[in-house]
């Protein structure tokens, strides 16, 4: 890899910054967080290096890297790090600022997880795993993987048939609309 440095090099870093308020500058490169990483031996780049890379402007390596979307969000790394970095909350910033530049996630079952276990969430305000595993499996076309622990977890309840609702159920549409999931519903005739 070949990288140019010139005076954009900060824009990206800056731009990361704005959104999380991490200034990846203040990383010193010493590991901590790669060597705690949880996902390390399914990730390409390792937290440290993923720093390094913003820190040289690289947006497009980072976009690139599968690490932010497998960064199971355990926060080992940031415990770790000695300079009070928040990289999972970086890891967040990263999946978040290449949702906003319309690049699709490396890893594909990504998105395909996120609509599934969300979707229940914004109609009923609670989730479901059972209408969630089938969402997914439907939208990853995997749909008889892991079907022998199903009458396990039938058996123990830990699948209901039904999903729970909230009462006010507007208010998390409301809320996942705000967010920018899904999209908006038509406004009726009487809102303005």
């Amino acid at each position: 890899m070949h990288i140019k440095i010139n005076n954009s090099v900060d824009a990206f870093a800056e731009e990361i910054q704005n959104c999380s308020g991490i200034n990846v500058y203040n990383c010193y490169q010493c590991g901590k967080c790669s060597a705690g990483c949880t996902v390390s031996s399914f990730i390409e780049e390792s937290p440290t290096r993923l720093i390094r890379l913003i820190q040289l402007g690289q947006k497009e390596a980072v976009y690139k890297s599968k690490t932010p979307y497998v960064c199971a969000t355990c926060v080992t790394c940031t415990s770790r790090c000695p300079m009070e970095i928040d990289v999972a909350k970086l890891m967040e910033t990263i999946r978040i600022s290449a949702k906003k530049e319309g690049i699709e996630p490396p890893v594909k079952e990504v998105p395909a997880f996120a609509k599934a276990f969300l979707a229940p969430i914004k109609w009923g305000g609670k989730s479901f795993e059972l209408g969630m595993m089938i969402g997914y499996k439907l939208k990853t076309i995997t749909p008889f993987t892991d079907v022998e622990l199903s009458p396990v977890m039938l058996k123990n309840n830990k699948l209901p048939f039904f999903p729970g609702k909230v009462k006010n159920t507007e208010r998390i549409k409301n809320i996942f609309e705000r967010a920018g999931y899904f999209e908006p519903r038509e406004k009726k005739k009487h809102e303005h």
